[in-house]
């Protein structure tokens, strides 16, 4: 591929991650090739003028090549501004969400450096093994909780930090559209960065459609924090908190599992265990499955994908299966605390699903309720460490440590 070619591709991905091509249609090639981009926007800067010099180098001026590739490097520029912003924006958010004094009810105030960007981990985003050992995090894998083979399993997160016992616990809930995917594809650097601090951290498989229908991906999730109550005390954790996260279809399963605890619906053979979370934050969540919020692209996403691959029928013969799995529809005054996080140019979960969300919790929770929205971000946005989801990563980590030390304070005075 030429000069001119080349320069011309990366034109066209940066265009679209700055704003990606419209229609339910070009969704997915949207996503890919934006959320790439857009993530490893440094990465394709540093490659664009490594070529461009090459070119000049040569003593080859192709104006059409060296125009795109300015263009590119503007483009480029503005994509790695906008993922710096993600730490104001989630500080932002933290502090109309929970109130200016909230640094206060952490074990310490963030310091300057841990706002800033950590260019060292960024430069190579895949490097999660080195990171994980340098931190001294380690991993029981494929531990059972449920007798579904490799899909009833799940992983432990503990460090050298984890205390014998009395430890907040996360779980980590994949994303997949329900019907791929695996717990040691997501959620890496939130886990990882937690239990370096002492957290332990579960990460959990669930069963895929369309081999198994819903609500079998539910079901599991409440299964796996049926499994931490009796059993996370053995790794250090508090059996008593939990918070869960998860991205898109693991957006879905956290935001559901947090405000249906106890649904006998959801808990066949198991009824009688506590599913209650204390938090949760779910990430590019699909909150309608009904299409309740009056959005085109969420009736598509329902008659096109989810009445064919997901659910056990269409939603025309069963709406009320579509609505008891809707997150939107299940909010109650009792609702926990969440967190919410969702990027503005997602092609695959508009972020209006995310706003309506969070308008209905606001309305109706009793609980606090924080929002960030991404100006940028596409769709999984924090898979890999980029300097967007690094800065993300930090900012949960200050809400979830806030919510901890709140919870106990409130545990004590009872």
């Amino acid at each position: 591929m030429g000069f001119v070619r080349r320069q011309a591709v990366t034109a066209a991905l940066t265009a679209n991650a700055i704003r990606p091509l419209p229609g339910f249609r070009a969704g997915i090639p949207a996503f890919f090739a934006g959320w790439v981009t857009g993530e490893l926007a440094p990465h394709f800067l540093a490659l664009t003028a490594a070529d461009a010099a090459v070119q000049l180098g040569r003593g080859r001026r192709d104006r059409l090549g060296l125009a795109l590739a300015g263009a590119s490097a503007a483009g480029l520029g503005y994509l790695i501004a906008q993922s710096r912003r993600a730490a104001d924006i989630a500080e932002d958010a933290l502090v109309e969400g929970l109130g200016i004094d909230y640094v206060e009810q952490l074990d310490q105030a963030p310091t300057p450096a841990e706002l800033a960007t950590p260019w060292r981990r960024v430069a190579n985003p895949f490097r999660f093994g080195s990171a994980r050992r340098r931190a001294g995090v380690v991993v029981e894998r494929n531990v059972p909780f449920a007798p579904y083979g490799k899909r009833g399993m799940l992983d432990v997160y503990t460090s050298s930090e984890t205390p014998p016992e009395g430890a907040p616990v996360l779980l980590q809930v994949h994303g997949g559209a329900w019907v791929l995917s695996k717990k040691e594809e997501q959620g890496l650097a939130l886990m990882e960065h937690l239990a370096a601090k002492g957290w332990v951290c579960v990460a959990v498989n669930y069963r895929l459609a369309p081999r198994d229908r819903w609500p079998a991906q539910i079901v599991d999730v409440k299964q796996a924090i049926a499994w931490i109550r009796e059993h996370i005390a053995d790794y250090g954790g508090d059996p008593d908190y939990i918070a869960i996260t998860g991205g898109s279809a693991g957006g879905h399963l956290t935001a559901l599992a947090a405000l249906t605890p106890n649904d006998p619906d959801f808990q066949p053979g198991f009824e009688d265990v506590d599913t209650t979370v204390q938090a949760a934050v779910p990430h590019y969540g699909v909150y309608d499955l009904a299409g309740a919020s009056g959005l085109r692209n969420v009736e598509l996403m329902r008659d096109r994908f989810l009445g064919k691959w997901v659910m056990p029928s269409s939603y025309a013969r069963t709406p009320e299966v579509y609505e008891s799995a809707s997150p939107l529809l299940r909010v109650t005054p009792d609702a926990p605390d969440f967190f919410v996080l969702h990027g503005r140019n997602d092609t695959l979960v508009g972020v209006d699903q995310a706003r309506q969300l969070v308008a209905r919790l606001r309305e109706t929770s009793k609980r606090t309720v924080v929002y960030a929205e991404l100006p940028h971000a596409q769709h999984a946005f924090d898979v890999f460490p980029s300097i967007r989801s690094q800065h993300v990563v930090r900012a949960i980590d200050r809400y979830l440590h806030w919510h901890w030390n709140t919870w106990r304070r409130q545990q004590g005075e009872r």
